[in-house]
């Protein structure tokens, strides 16, 4: 998902009408669909809606007491309106900030690395 993320950060109107993170939400309800149609088991931590460990991380940071049934998506551009930034440049922030902590951290998913071949190490010279 963090891949998928990146690619809409370097070109959110490419991605998204109107730079909207309702629309974000939304293709990320698609994304989370074909995971599970497809049995593709992802830690996710940004689950569309109020649910997920971004969602419960956000209601804090955004001081609010209680989870939105808004999700996290118009929160965050309801918090952007007041202190008028585009919402999808406060959202990437708020996320690089969920991702530092120790909650973030331990969700995301490290890339495989491909165990080197005999053939492809490098020889020792004598």
């Amino acid at each position: 998902m963090y891949d998928l993320l990146e690619e809409v950060r370097l070109r959110p109107g490419m991605w998204l009408r109107r730079s909207s993170l309702q629309h974000l939400d939304s293709m990320l309800s698609g994304y989370v669909v074909a995971l599970q149609i497809h049995g593709i088991e992802e830690p996710l931590d940004l689950r569309p809606g109020s649910h997920g460990p971004f969602a419960q991380w956000l209601w804090k940071r955004l001081d609010m007491h209680y989870p939105s049934a808004l999700g996290w998506a118009v929160e965050i551009e309801r918090a952007a309106e007041q202190v008028d930034r585009p919402a999808i440049e406060m959202f990437f922030d708020l996320l690089d900030e969920f991702r530092a902590t120790d909650r973030g951290v331990k969700h995301q998913v490290q890339p495989d690395h491909q165990a080197t071949t005999q053939a492809e190490q490098p020889r020792a010279t004598d």
